[in-house]
C-alpha cells in the first residue's frame, strides 16, 4: 500500500480535529506530526519532506484576512513547492477552496469528514506523485519529460519502456503535433546507444536530388557543388539511432534506396565504389493512416518489414482526457518564465473551454494557444476569453465533425457545438439538445469534458 510509507503533518488549532486525525491515520502512515499554531509551519517544514500537509484553512487571531488558509498555502508553496498540501474547510467556505486548488493545493476536504475519503483522497494523491516521479525518471526525453496520465498514454509508456532498450526498429505512428519527436528522443535516451549519436532527418523535406546526398553522403567532385567529402546521415549515426521523420511521404526510387541499404547495413556515399559498414538503430515516424502505407502501390512491403519491428501509436490530444491540464500547467509556466511573467492561475472556464476545443493541431497547436495567452494577458489569472484558436484549426474541426460516422464522436461534438453556442450555459445547452440538466452532465462526465 503507498501510503504505509508516508509522512503527514496535519496543522489545525483545534486539539480536537488533531487528535482525531493522528488517531486515523496513525495505524495507516509512517509518521503524523500534529502542529497547533501555524506560525510553526516554517520551522516544522525546514528540516522535514513531508509527503502530504494537511492545513485547516481558519484560525484564531494568527492572519486577520479571512484568508489564513490561502496565506499559510502560499507560504509552504514557496518554501516546499513539491510537498501535496490537503485543505480542510467548512462548508461555507467552499469558495476559498477552489481559489486554494487554483494556488497550488492538490485537494481539500469538507468538515466534518468521512474517515474513509480522507484515506481515499491521501492514497490518491500519494500514487499519482510515485506514477509521475518513475515517469520522470524512466521517461525523460533530453531532459523533457513527456507528459500525460491517461490510461492511453500509461499503455505508450509501457511499450516505450519495454522498446527503448532493445535494438529493434520502431515505427512511430501518430497525427500532426501529437509529440512522435519525443517518443524518438526517448527511445535513444532510454537505450544502450544513449551516448551514441541521435541524428534526426526529415526525409519527406528531401528532394531526390538531395536525398541520396543528404542521407549516404558524397566524395568531393561527385557532382557539381561537391568541393570536399562529405559524410551522410546514416554514416553520421553510426553506433546511435538515425531517426526518419516523415517516412510515408517519401517516393518509391528513394523507398528502394533506402530499402538496400538497410538490408546491406552499409552505404556507399556518391562518387565513390567503396562501401561503409553502418551499425545504427532506425526509428521512423508518420502521419499517414497505416491502410495508407499498406497500400503497395504507394509503400513497399518489404520497406514496411523493416522499419516496422515494432510500432508505437502516440494518441491525438482529444483522446488523452484529463492531460490537457497537466500539459497546460506545464506550458503556461513555461512561457510565463520565458517572458519574465509572474505565475499564472488558471479561472474555472478556462480549463472547460480547452477541454471542449477538438484540438486537430494537437499538443503542438495547445502549445500555440498557451503561448499567445500568456504574452497577451495583463492580470494573474487567465480566463476563457483569454484562449483564440486558429480559424484554420476551426475549420478543420468542423470538416471532421461533419464527416465522422462514430455515434460516440457525433454526439460529442454536437454538445461541443451546442456548448460552445450558448457559452457553456448547461440549462440551455440540455434544453436545445432535448434532454434534462442531469442527462447533459452524466453525458459531459463521459466524454470527459
Amino acid at each position: 500500500m503507498v501510503i504505509k510509507n508516508a509522512t503527514i503533518l496535519v496543522i489545525d488549532d483545534d486539539v480536537d480535529v488533531l487528535t482525531a486525525l493522528r488517531l486515523l491515520l496513525k495505524p495507516l502512515v509512517k509518521e503524523v506530526v500534529t502542529e497547533k499554531n501555524p506560525s510553526n509551519i516554517s520551522a516544522q517544514i525546514k528540516h522535514t519532506n513531508y509527503d502530504i500537509i494537511i492545513l485547516d484553512m481558519n484560525f484564531n487571531g494568527l492572519v486577520n484576512t479571512g484568508n489564513e488558509g490561502i496565506f499559510w498555502l502560499n507560504k509552504i508553496r514557496k518554501q516546499k513547492p513539491e510537498t501535496s498540501v490537503i485543505l480542510m474547510t467548512a462548508y461555507a467556505d467552499i469558495d476559498l477552496a477552489i481559489r486554494g486548488l487554483k494556488e497550488g493545493a492538490s485537494d481539500f476536504l469538507m468538515k466534518p469528514w468521512k474517515n474513509e475519503k480522507i484515506v481515499e483522497t491521501i492514497t490518491t494523491i500519494l500514487s499519482t506523485k510515485k506514477s509521475n516521479s518513475s515517469k520522470k525518471e524512466h521517461l525523460n526525453s533530453n531532459s523533457i519529460e513527456i507528459i500525460g496520465d491517461s490510461d492511453i498514454m500509461n499503455d505508450l509508456f509501457v511499450k516505450l519502456k519495454k522498446v527503448a532498450p532493445t535494438d529493434a526498429n520502431v515505427l512511430v505512428l501518430g497525427e500532426n503535433g501529437t509529440g512522435k519527436d519525443l517518443i524518438a528522443r526517448a527511445l535513444h535516451d532510454n537505450s544502450n546507444r544513449r551516448n551514441k549519436p541521435f541524428i534526426k532527418v526529415d526525409v519527406g523535406a528531401l528532394t531526390s536530388s538531395l536525398f541520396e546526398s543528404e542521407l549516404f553522403g558524397y566524395k568531393k567532385g561527385a557532382f557539381t557543388d561537391a568541393r570536399e567529402d562529405r559524410k551522410g546521415r546514416f554514416e553520421a549515426a553510426n553506433g546511435g539511432t538515425l531517426f526518419l521523420d516523415e517516412i510515408g511521404n517519401i517516393s518509391l526510387g528513394q523507398q528502394v534506396r533506402l530499402l538496400t541499404v538497410l538490408q546491406n547495413r552499409q552505404v556507399t556515399p556518391l562518387g565513390s565504389n567503396e562501401s561503409i559498414p553502418i551499425d545504427i538503430r532506425l526509428i521512423c515516424a508518420t502521419n499517414i493512416d497505416p491502410k495508407v502505407l499498406a497500400d503497395e502501390k504507394k509503400f513497399r512491403k518489404d520497406l514496411i518489414y523493416r522499419i516496422n519491428t515494432v510500432d508505437l501509436i502516440v494518441p491525438p490530444l482529444r483522446d488523452r482526457g484529463t492531460d490537457i491540464t497537466e500539459l497546460s500547467r506545464h506550458f503556461v509556466s513555461l512561457y510565463a518564465e520565458k517572458y519574465n511573467k509572474n505565475s499564472f492561475s488558471f479561472d474555472t472556464g478556462f480549463i472547460s473551454k480547452l477541454k471542449k476545443h477538438d484540438f486537430p493541431g494537437n499538443v503542438r497547436e495547445l502549445q500555440y494557444v498557451l503561448e499567445r495567452a500568456v504574452i497577451m494577458t495583463d492580470g494573474s489569472i487567465l480566463e476563457p476569453e483569454d484562449l483564440v484558436f486558429s480559424s484554420i484549426e476551426r475549420s478543420t474541426t468542423s470538416d471532421s465533425v461533419s464527416t465522422t460516422t462514430n455515434l460516440d464522436d457525433i454526439e460529442k461534438n454536437t454538445i461541443l457545438t451546442v456548448l460552445e453556442k450558448n457559452k457553456g450555459n448547461v440549462s440551455k445547452s440540455a434544453k436545445e439538445l432535448g434532454i434534462t440538466r442531469a442527462a447533459l452532465y452524466r453525458r459531459l462526465e463521459k466524454y470527459e469534458l
